[in-house]
């Protein structure tokens, strides 16, 4: 299914993904393998309830290490010699980044150094993609789209790991990765920041969704801490697409592309906490909130993504609106919590075909 789609760029490549056993690296996995691709992967024992990587049953060499462990990150990279490493791994919660900054510092900051010093010495990488997010831009607090040349920053320190992150990866790029360094080639690398996503699988903790879906099992009322609160939301196969692109462009030419990027909804995804519990529970009539009135850690009150140099450089665009994103999601874990399907083969099939009949041009045969 879709090995064709994106060029080909995957079929036989030997590609590494780390953060495979979370949320969003378990689908690009997925994805990944569809396209013909030989997949590894590193990360930290899924620790989820359920891990959806665990739900897809995929086949895949996987070292379980953790990010911090140079030794462990260097072993594994010259083991798999991938073709390009797309790096998911990471402390990804704001509100764990509270309780546990030096963790997320440590593991965001220092393990991309790991995993970029890895890099380095295996040459058989050409091509790699960090994947950030829209957290990393110094806050502004209004409605002007976030463009990949504003400011980095962060109030909390989750953000703030992730603003040292596209530092960290722009220094590799500049000091070692764009020019020789040894391996008898450039290794392109690009960021990619992404907005707030959702789609099935996704167990964590303290997020929207599955807390939702968490209560609604339980039929229990889920506390809604900031329902004015405007992100850019998207299905996960939305940010994943542009990091495949990427992908494929770099492989081609590592100078291409090696810069960051935005990867967003378009404007009708810039939606409310509130406006994001409405449209699931249309879907889900089991899913009930109410105002969290408690005292809650600062988060920014207004994100927003502008995505016009992938959508005029790369071709890229969101293939599902606002509607379809919640529809589908909503559908995901109803089939699994009535029925123990797992719908996100169903899903990615569907995803593919509304591509290719928008007219994208990574989706094509």
């Amino acid at each position: 299914m879709g090995a064709g789609d994106f060029g080909g760029a995957y079929a036989g490549r030997r590609v590494l993904v780390t953060g495979h056993t979370g949320f969003k690296g378990s689908w690009l996995a997925l994805w990944l393998q569809t396209l013909g691709a030989r997949v590894a992967g590193l990360a930290l024992p899924a620790d989820t309830d359920p891990a959806h990587g665990e739900l897809l049953q995929l086949e895949i060499d996987e070292v379980l290490t953790d990010l911090r462990d140079a030794h462990a990150v260097r072993a594994a990279v010259q083991r798999f010699e991938p073709d390009i490493v797309f790096h998911l791994a990471a402390q990804p919660l704001v509100r764990r980044s509270y309780r546990e900054p030096h963790l997320t510092f440590d593991t965001n900051v220092m393990g991309l150094v790991n995993l970029l010093e890895a890099v380095r010495a295996t040459p058989a990488v050409r091509a790699m993609v960090n994947a950030t997010t829209d957290k990393c831009y110094a806050n502004r607090n209004d409605s002007a789209g976030y463009r990949e040349t504003d400011a980095l920053g962060g109030h909390d320190p989750y953000s703030a790991s992730k603003a040292c992150a596209e530092i960290v990866s722009a220094s590799y790029r500049a000091s070692f990765l764009a020019a020789d360094d040894g391996r008898g080639h450039a290794v392109g690398l690009a960021t990619a920041r992404a907005g707030n996503v959702i789609g099935g699988g996704d167990a964590s903790e303290d997020r929207l969704i599955p807390d939702l879906v968490r209560a609604a099992c339980a039929d229990r009322v889920t506390p809604i801490r900031y329902p004015m609160a405007t992100r850019p939301w998207q299905h996960v196969l939305e940010p994943l697409s542009g990091y495949l692109l990427l992908g494929q462009r770099l492989l081609a030419d590592p100078t291409s592309c090696a810069e960051a990027w935005n990867f967003g909804p378009d404007a009708a995804g810039h939606l409310s906490v509130q406006d994001v519990v409405t449209g699931f529970a249309a879907h889900w009539p089991r899913v009930r909130c109410e105002l969290d009135t408690s005292p809650q850690p600062h988060e920014a009150a207004l994100l927003h993504l502008d995505c016009r140099k992938a959508h005029e450089q790369l071709g890229w665009r969101p293939v599902w609106d606002a509607a379809t994103m919640l529809e589908r999601t909503a559908h995901w874990y109803r089939a699994w919590h009535e029925h123990g399907v797992v719908a996100s083969r169903d899903d990615l099939q569907h995803y593919r075909a509304d591509a290719r009949r928008a007219g994208l041009a990574w989706a094509q045969p």
